[in-house]
């Protein structure tokens, strides 16, 4: 069966502050590719008409919305990361466009998190499509591909009904508990 395959490009920035290195404790951006690929939960041949399993248009839709409207251009922090409290303190609307990971927001890290966001996503538009692939382009020679469940591999914390990657709304934070 044919897998759809699309790529988005977003700008982002960063700091990873549990010792990655010194230079990427500041922050510190990136422009950055990320590429899904997606497979029918059902393989089944063709129909002869319209001869898609879902149109591209259907599959790519929230998907990019959610990369142009939430991450394109948003701060990705670990949650305990003490510039997301300044931002909340000091600047609470801008705290909004926060992306908050369970540690360092690695590439490694924000590549499951997005596959899982991908399969919220395509769960709740009916379940006809699965992300079996997602690569992120951090530079031109640097790239890390996921394939396999993400909830093996996202560090374990809370329930995952309220890890905003689980969910399949434009959320990219939890609410303050």
């Amino acid at each position: 069966m044919p897998d759809l395959v699309f790529t988005r490009r977003f700008s982002m920035g960063h700091r990873l502050i549990h010792g990655a290195s010194e230079s990427c404790a500041l922050p510190h951006g990136h422009n950055e590719f990320v590429t899904v690929r997606l497979a029918p939960c059902t393989p089944a041949r063709l129909d002869g008409r319209g001869n898609m399993p879902v149109s591209f248009q259907k599959a790519k839709s929230t998907w990019h919305r959610f990369i142009d409207e939430r991450i394109d251009h948003a701060l990705q922090l670990a949650e305990d990361d003490p510039l997301l409290g300044w931002f909340q303190t000091h600047e609470p609307a801008r705290a909004a466009r926060i992306v908050v990971t369970p540690g360092d927001p690695t590439t490694e890290l924000m590549t499951c998190l997005l596959m899982a966001k991908v399969n919220a996503f395509l769960k709740a538009e009916g379940g006809a499509l699965r992300c079996t692939e997602l690569s992120l382009e951090e530079t031109p020679t640097n790239t890390v591909s996921f394939s396999g469940d993400p909830a093996e591999f996202i560090p374990l914390g809370r329930p995952p009904a309220e890890c905003w990657w689980n969910r399949a709304d434009m959320s990219i934070a939890d609410p303050a508990g």
